[in-house]
């Protein structure tokens, strides 16, 4: 079976001695090489980052570890109790303990302090000053 002439003639038509179909096939060829240059770079930047994450992912746990240690360390009932007796802290007194219902008997209430009231303030007016009399020409006298 033979192709139709438009047919022939379109794969026989050639640019200066090359046929068109043999350029259309090298140009997706470099298109193709192209665009796996191309994504294997994008991939190559992922896989960067992600290393860069990673990196930080594993210092900040180690961030973690050490912050937790230091609270473990700070939070050490000797060592609060050696601070709040150097603050000169002590643990309640037994006999000091109550219910929310006494309270009230413990401790009476101070007495208010009258204070007298002050003065009501009285606005001052700001001197005015006129800028546009402090800016004269030169040689025109006040």
């Amino acid at each position: 079976m033979t192709a139709p002439p438009f047919i022939r003639r379109l794969f026989d038509w050639k640019v200066r001695g090359i046929r068109w179909v043999e350029i259309i096939g090298v140009v997706c060829v470099a298109a193709m090489v192209l665009s796996v240059y191309v994504a294997k770079a994008a991939a190559a930047r992922e896989s960067a980052r992600i290393g860069e994450l990673e990196r930080d992912i594993a210092s900040t746990r180690q961030n973690v570890r050490l912050l937790r240690a230091e609270v473990t360390r700070l939070e050490q009932p000797a060592r609060l109790e050696a601070l709040s007796r150097a603050a000169g802290l002590a643990p309640v007194d037994v006999k000091r303990l109550t219910t929310a219902d006494q309270l009230d008997t413990l401790a009476p209430l101070p007495e208010p302090e009258t204070v007298a009231p002050a003065a009501p303030l009285v606005p001052v007016e700001a001197p005015v000053v006129d800028e546009a009399a402090d800016v004269l020409p030169a040689g025109v006298a006040r």
